[in-house]
């Protein structure tokens, strides 16, 4: 039995190296003769090369500086004219509050074939988020790259409606993706549980003191997840919430409550934040928060956009876009990492995503130039999502996310209504193939 067994080993052995030798070479495509803006903010570099192997990007180089020989199946695409910059991130969506995978998979193809080849999902029903992270990685539907949150509140907070949306046939509060915290919880099991749903990270939503957003912070990050909160968690101040070093923090407005006269109790009992003691949009208390992100590395998530938004609902917004905006160019000016979040969607009829919207608010409403938005985008967008990300930049070694326009967005952030080509973990996804018009009807059908 032994000596069959050692006979049939040996057989799998010697046929290994003729399997491994009849594995197909990776492809290798040349993009040949770009601008090359790499998403670190350093200025375009014309005449430049960049050589994609699989899903990577092997070498970057100038035309003519370097001399060596191409396998001769490399296919070579001539760039002469255009301008590339990394693959766009939207670090603030939500794709299924409710579930509904043809809203989802509209939405998701037409971030990609404009750009954006990553987006976190700030806390949905992640039965239908894996299910769609899964689909976007492996090409079965286009689509960015999902990273994606489980949401930890107070137990008051869980008769939200969302709630019950992104918890169908199950209660919400008590799923992995969606837990109740209280002060006997068992946290250590409760991230374990969390990160059984394959998470990126906690999302520390609402109704809960600083204490407790401090014990699942230090636990997410004890089991190597990142922490991604509200800027205000309710009663926890904006001051308690960055205390604890989440990894980002959203909605720039909600760092206003550290001045207010009474911070609110809960997420639901939210009074409008106190304008008036930003003269000029400036108050000398939100300095000391915005100098913490910056020494801990927090990344702010803005999100001007939504301020814009809240204006057409009926109801009164808790902050004006004026100030979303001020305190956005103050995080700026303090050195603070600044990513681009949208937390909503384009009309359904647009043409490009509502991350456009954002970055244009970023340059015309926030003080920042266009290539610091494209930062925002690329990647400070990465940052979001990682310490240490594998894409974000153009350089040897990341992700071939790559984004191809035919005017330079650096000069005219509108320019990225230019694209001609996105590419993802080195496939090509041409603007060209993309009918604006063709699911209108599915991404109007759940409203931002």
């Amino acid at each position: 039995m032994i000596r069959s067994c050692l006979t049939a080993l040996a057989a799998v052995l010697a046929l290994a190296p003729a399997a491994v030798a009849q594995a197909p070479a990776q492809a290798q495509t040349v993009y040949r003769n770009v601008t090359l803006i790499d998403g670190t903010g350093a200025p375009g570099r014309a005449g430049m090369n960049i050589l994609v192997r699989g899903e990577r990007i092997e070498r970057v180089w100038k035309e003519g500086e370097i001399a060596f020989k191409l396998s001769p199946d490399t296919r070579v695409v001539d760039m002469t004219g255009k301008f590339v910059l990394p693959g766009l991130t939207d670090s603030h969506q939500h794709l299924a509050t409710p579930p509904n995978r043809r809203f989802a998979e509209a939405q998701l193809k037409r971030d990609l074939y404009s750009g954006i080849t990553s987006t976190r999902d700030m806390a949905d029903d992640l039965r239908n988020i894996a299910d769609l992270a899964r689909a976007t990685r492996i090409d079965e539907i286009p689509g960015p790259d999902i990273y994606y949150a489980a949401l930890m509140a107070g137990p008051s907070f869980f008769d939200d409606p969302r709630v019950g949306a992104a918890s169908l046939g199950a209660v919400g509060g008590q799923v992995p993706w969606m837990q109740a915290i209280g002060p006997d919880t068992d946290i250590r099991q409760a991230v374990a549980e969390a990160k059984g749903t394959s998470a990126t990270a906690i999302k520390i939503y609402a109704n809960l003191p600083g204490a407790e957003v401090a014990r699942i912070t230090a636990e997410a990050h004890r089991q190597g997840l990142q922490v991604w909160t509200h800027g205000a968690v309710f009663p926890a101040t904006p001051a308690q919430v960055l205390a604890a070093r989440p990894d980002s923090v959203s909605h720039v407005c909600m760092l206003a409550y550290q001045v207010s006269d009474q911070i609110p109790t809960g997420y639901h009992r939210r009074a409008a934040v106190q304008e008036e003691k930003f003269v000029g949009g400036v108050n000398p208390q939100i300095a000391p928060l915005l100098a913490d992100m910056k020494r801990d590395g927090v990344v702010l998530d803005a999100t001007v956009r939504i301020y814009e938004a809240m204006k057409a609902r009926p109801s009164k917004p808790y902050c004006s876009v004026e100030l979303a905006a001020q305190l956005t160019a103050q995080a700026l000016k303090a050195g603070v990492t600044i990513s681009a979040g949208t937390d909503g969607f384009s009309n359904p009829a647009a043409a490009y995503p509502a991350l456009y919207e954002e970055l244009e608010l970023l340059v015309d409403k926030s003080g920042f130039s266009p290539m610091q938005a494209i930062v925002a985008a690329t990647r400070n967008g990465a940052l979001a999502v990682s310490k240490t990300p594998d894409f974000g930049t153009i350089e040897a070694g990341k992700l071939a996310n790559l984004v191809f326009t035919g005017q330079d967005p650096s000069q005219d952030i509108r320019a990225l209504r230019t694209i001609t080509l996105t590419v993802k973990r080195g496939k090509d996804y041409p603007r060209a193939d993309f009918d604006p018009g063709a699911d209108v009807a599915a991404r109007a059908m759940v409203d931002d």
